[in-house]
């Protein structure tokens, strides 16, 4: 018989901030992976704030995730684009590239994506 988990996110078990205070990931890990709360400031960028980070051209972390507030570009390696925003439930794949839209931080649970996410190697 599985077992219930409380685990909350106001106390992470990892924070990982971007690169110029430009926002962070709170994580909760759990048997499937990482869990994250993502607050992604206004004037974020992923090839700006997290690319330095990953090391790679585009973000190659596939997320699943539900935007509580703001809104978010996300625009794929083939050139393909969706905007997401409060209420929104979002799928995207490997490759691409997001910035935040407006002067609000969008803040983004994603249950899919997140174990090496923004994660600094030794």
């Amino acid at each position: 018989m599985a077992a219930m988990i409380r685990k909350s996110l106001n106390e992470p078990e990892e924070t990982r901030p971007f690169e110029e205070g430009k926002g962070k990931v709170d994580l909760v890990n759990v048997e499937t992976g990482a869990v994250g709360r993502a607050v992604f400031e206004s004037g974020w960028q992923w090839s700006k704030h997290v690319k330095p980070i990953a090391k790679t051209d585009s973000c190659q972390a596939a997320h699943m995730g539900y935007v509580l507030s703001g809104r978010m570009k996300v625009v794929m390696d083939d050139g393909e684009a969706d905007e997401f925003g409060a209420g929104d439930y979002m799928v995207v794949p490997p490759g691409h590239d997001a910035w935040t839209l407006g002067d609000e931080a969008c803040v983004v649970i994603d249950w899919q994506g997140l174990t090496d996410y923004a994660k600094r190697r030794a």
